[in-house]
């Protein structure tokens, strides 16, 4: 039996809306179907602050608000601090996970992904599921 809630609120933010798409299916297929959307860092804030999810999965590259600047924002945000956020980026360079690691993201996955790569990530982070 799993102690992970399969039914966790999961915020998925990235621009590019076949993105979402994507990793909503990918949740769908580990079993997390309360999920919602946000197509920026801003609206994704605003979301965060509206209601009480269990993690965080961001695009790094966004535009007005970034991944990392979304992640520094909840980073500072005493009710957020805490908040589980992995990250999603299309580069692998050092610069940027040494940069995200120093604003405390809590996990960090490069695209391409597939759906094994989202469980192991999403397990070191929440769990075994």
């Amino acid at each position: 039996m799993s102690a992970v809630d399969m039914n966790m609120p999961i915020l998925i933010v990235d621009d590019y809306k076949t993105m979402l798409r994507i990793i909503r299916n990918l949740l769908k297929q580990l079993g997390f179907d309360n999920v919602d959307e946000a197509t920026d860092g801003s609206m994704a804030l605003q979301k965060l602050r509206d209601k009480s999810y269990s993690l965080v999965i961001s695009d790094w590259n966004m535009e007005p608000m970034s991944g990392l600047q979304l992640l520094k924002e909840v980073r500072s945000d005493g009710q957020l601090s805490g908040l589980p956020f992995v990250m999603i980026t299309a580069e692998s360079k050092t610069e940027n996970v040494v940069a995200a690691k120093q604003a405390g993201v809590t996990n960090y996955i490069v695209k391409p992904f597939n759906a094994a790569t989202l469980k192991t990530k999403l397990s070191a982070v929440i769990g075994n599921f």
